[in-house]
């Protein structure tokens, strides 16, 4: 059912009666000054007579001033404050070029020009759905760009724009057809949406039938005749189902409640009749009743009453009070076999739930320096969940079956880039291009080879941000590269990449995964220098039956060389072979410990620590110390009640302390790094090693000025192989890097330095 729009009063002359608009308008809304808005009434309706053309003989009466009354009228009902209203009635004179945006803002401020220039600037979606031959690709990403950032910073423009576009579908009755369909398209595809996603239901509705019935012209006057053939029986019967709801309701002791008819609008019957495969006459809230109530546990004491009165239909009923929809709409719906064996919908939802449902993140509207109190949360969490605003497009389907659904949840954490066609595309704030890539469509992940951010080229492990356009730069042909899922290089961030490559490996013949894994394992163990460890046991630890069979999972990318390093260094690491203990970096073999070893205070030499009897500390919680007379440091859990009193008692004998075994045993380790010589290399390295957090204990370097080799000896301890092979991967990739290794017992060094 669409809405019938409300006539505006009309003076003797046939005008329009500005004061009476007005005193209707404010019983919706309080204004904070009558006269400005009253102004702007004026100086809207003095333009539009003005510059008064020959009009287009559909517009129903050819005024841009009328259009922005009935603008503010929309926003009105949702209750919108002065500054919309008022840039709702001059937004049309803006647009038609009758005043400019200085002089509004000379006269009624920078807020109401902010949000006509916001208004303005969301034209730029309907450019993006069919792009003018006269303006460029650039500026239509521009414009974009503003949108976005305009809708993120105040929902109060997307609301203008809804109302705008609400009243252009009200006013194209007349005409012509072309005309009809370009306005019911965006529409349909793009503001009915998004007025979905802001939760603004009755304006959703009437967008999606006024759509529907230029879009699908027969389908719609077919279900609205059905409706209107039982109308008048159907209005009996759901007065005789609300006379009994509100008996049974009186009956049970809940005496503050409204109960009435629900109309059922004509493309939700439609949609319904298409998705479950029906025909009009199984579709069963048709007939439907809504209950109100004042409080959550007053819905679920009426469901109990509707349930008890009627038998219910198995798999009719929904709870979105304990599930709510993703726009957060709120309500019981259950159908029923009513009266006369017919079925029945009934909806049961509070009073809050209801203005939630009608108004969407209007009902959590703040005025600037005003609190509306425990709502204000839920609004925040609206307007930050309107910065997913690219989501609506996951309605139109603009990227079709790779499109990923985003979490109900509020993701602040999320950045918004745009493609060279100019659509927006979300990802994690630590995302990549290729991450973008493979967001986009899995064969530009697969193929891309370079990445342009706003038309510079920029490496493959360049961190994106917010509002950059993003060009994937592809090969004709070709596959990803494994270092992609090596996490120590950087350039995949995203479990979609990350698996999208790992499936494109798993699809490679058996045998160049075998070759290549194979290749991949023993570059990697040869630069570590390690030799002869019992490859058999080794692909056991990690869940392969044979090292074929290992070299294989490397190779398709679903087994990773630093976990197979990690379980050699645990599984060889208690080895008697002294010279493979040594490769492997294994821990000392230690006795075991006395209670309180592994100790550290901190700023103070050892001391002897016993653990504390009253709360008895284990690894891993929060530890504090109390130095004792005699018998050392007892070591407190932080929250122990005696330790609390001792700390305002004895402030002086308490000291910081720490679980000595959290903090990794290093091992020296020397290394070789191969390269061709230039300025600056020995500072990347060691720019490699500082961000790491690597301590060197030695540099030597080398240079061959016949072949301008340079050859860098550096030892550094880490913490084990898995530290190691991330810090080689690191380093072979700077510029000029020819190979990265470990020496075995210092050969080739000439001596520590």
């Amino acid at each position: 059912m669409v809405k019938v729009r409300e006539d505006q009063p009309l003076d003797g002359d046939g005008q329009v009666d500005i004061d009476r608009w007005l005193a209707r308008l404010q019983d919706d809304v309080t204004l904070r000054d009558v006269d400005e808005l009253k102004s702007a009434c004026e100086l809207s309706q003095r333009l539009a007579r003005e510059t008064e053309k020959p009009h287009k003989a559909w517009l129903e009466d050819g005024s841009s001033f009328r259009t922005g009354l009935e603008m503010a009228d929309i926003l009105g009902e949702l209750r919108l404050d002065q500054e919309a209203l008022e840039a709702a009635v001059l937004y049309r004179a803006v647009r038609e070029g009758q005043i400019g945006l200085a002089a509004i803002e000379k006269r009624f401020g920078a807020g109401v020009a902010r949000l006509i220039d916001g208004v303005l600037n969301m034209a730029a979606i309907s450019q993006q759905q069919t792009p003018s031959h006269g303006m460029s690709q650039h500026n239509q990403q521009e414009n974009l760009r503003k949108m976005l950032v305009t809708m993120i910073d105040d929902v109060r423009v997307a609301l203008i724009k809804i109302a705008e576009r609400t009243c252009a579908l009200r006013q194209v009755r007349d005409a012509p057809r072309e005309k009809q369909l370009s306005v019911a398209r965006e529409v349909f595809d793009i503001y009915a949406p998004l007025a979905h996603r802001l939760g603004v239901g009755h304006l959703k509705w009437e967008l999606e039938d006024l759509s529907f019935r230029y879009l699908h012209e027969d389908d719609y006057k077919t279900i609205a005749r059905l409706l209107a053939e039982k109308r008048v029986d159907r209005d009996h019967y759901i007065q005789d189902v609300v006379a009994t709801l509100k008996q049974l309701l009186e009956q049970n002791h809940i005496h503050r409640y409204e109960v009435s008819g629900r109309a059922k609008h004509i493309y939700s019957i439609w949609r319904k009749m298409k998705r479950k495969h029906i025909d009009f006459s199984q579709v069963y809230d048709v007939r439907a009743v809504r209950i109100l109530v004042p409080e959550v546990a007053d819905c679920y004491t009426a469901l109990g009453i509707v349930h008890s009165r009627w038998h219910h239909v198995p798999n009719e009923f929904d709870d979105y009070i304990a599930n709510p929809k993703k726009n957060g709409y709120q309500s019981l719906h259950t159908a029923l076999i009513g009266p006369e064996n017919k079925v029945l919908e009934i909806q049961i939802r509070t009073f809050a739930m209801h203005e939630e449902a009608e108004l969407g993140v209007c009902a959590h509207w703040r005025y600037k320096g005003h609190d509306v109190g425990g709502k204000s949360r839920s609004y925040e969490e609206k307007i930050a969940w309107l910065r997913q605003v690219l989501e609506w497009q996951d309605e139109v389907g603009d990227l079709g079956d790779l499109r990923e659904g985003l979490s109900s949840d509020v993701a602040p954490d999320r950045i918004y880039v745009f493609t060279p066609d100019g659509h927006v595309i979300d990802l994690p704030r630590v995302a990549t291009p290729i991450d973008f890539a493979y967001r986009v469509h899995t064969e530009i992940g697969h193929r891309c080879r370079g990445a342009k951010v706003d038309g510079r080229i920029v490496p493959l492990t360049y961190r994106l941000k917010t509002g950059q356009q993003v060009e994937i730069l592809t090969a004709t042909r070709g596959g990803p590269s494994r270092d992609w899922l090596n996490p120590s290089l950087g350039y995949v961030k995203t479990s979609r990449a990350r698996s999208k490559i790992q499936s494109w490996f798993k699809h490679q013949a058996r045998e160049q995964n075998l070759e290549e894994g194979r290749a991949l394992f023993e570059k990697e163990f040869r630069r570590l220098d390690l030799e002869g460890l019992d490859l058999a046991t080794l692909a056991g630890a990690v869940n392969y039956g044979s090292p074929d069979d290992m070299y294989a999972a490397i190779g398709a990318g679903d087994l990773r060389i630093g976990q197979v390093l990690h379980q050699a260094q645990q599984l060889f690491g208690d080895t008697d072979d002294e010279e493979q203990l040594d490769r492997l970096l294994a821990k000392p073999r230690r006795s075991p410990k006395s209670p309180g070893e592994g100790i550290t205070v901190l700023g103070v030499g050892n001391l002897k620590t016993i653990m504390a009897n009253c709360c008895h500390p284990v690894p891993g919680e929060q530890i504090i110390g109390y130095i004792t007379q005699g018998r050392g440091v007892t070591i407190h859990r932080q929250d122990c009640p005696n330790i609390l009193q001792l700390r305002s008692e004895e402030p002086g004998r308490i000291v910081d302390v720490e679980w000595g075994d959290q903090a990794r045993t290093q091992y020296p380790v020397d290394i070789e790094i191969e390269a061709w010589d230039r300025s600056g290399l020995l500072r990347d390295v060691t720019h490699v090693l500082s961000h790491d957090r690597v301590n060197v204990l030695g540099v030597n370097t080398r240079t061959n000025k016949d072949d301008n080799v340079a050859r860098l000896h550096i030892t550094l301890e880490v913490d084990g192989l898995e530290s190691l092979g991330r810090i080689f991967s690191r380093i072979q990739q700077l510029p000029n890097v020819i190979d990265v290794k470990r020496l075995r017992n210092g050969a080739g060094k000439g001596g520590r330095p």
